[in-house]
Parts: structure tokens; sequence; C-alpha cells
């Protein structure tokens, strides 16, 4: 969907700006300003957390956390 809004000049620049600094268009920019203004995750930030979650499904559900794993390794010394 296509909107129009107003940007004075002066913004309009320093938005363009910003946003060829990071390698993306003005409209990824705006909406990634919008989404962080509401308070909303970054939805390639939320699925890599997603893609890292998922490495460790398969693992068993009987292994220790890792802070005891740490205190038993650092104990056996």
């Amino acid at each position: 969907m296509k909107v129009m809004v107003s940007i004075p000049d002066d913004l309009l620049a320093r938005i363009d700006a910003a946003a060829a600094e990071r390698g993306e268009s003005r409209s990824a920019f705006l909406q990634e300003a919008a989404r962080m203004r509401m308070g909303e995750p970054d939805p390639e930030v939320t699925e890599a957390i997603a893609w890292v979650e998922g490495l460790f499904d398969d693992l068993p559900a009987d292994i220790p956390p890792a802070h005891v794993l740490i205190r038993q390794d650092r104990d056996s010394r």
C-alpha cells in the first residue's frame, strides 16, 4: 500500500542520508522507524532468534542448564 505523508525537506534529506548509509530504501528505513516507535520487534531479528532457538530443539531434555555445567567443570579442577 502506498501513502502520502508530509515531511519537512530538511528531515527528508536526513532520512534519505541515513537510509543510504544503511544501504536501504527510504521506505524500508521509515518502516523500521515506525516499528521501533511503536515498540515492535524487528521481524528479521525475531526470525533470527527463532532460528537460533530451533538449533536447540533436538537436544535431550535432561541436559543441565549451562550455569550448572560450568560450576561442575569449575569444581572438578
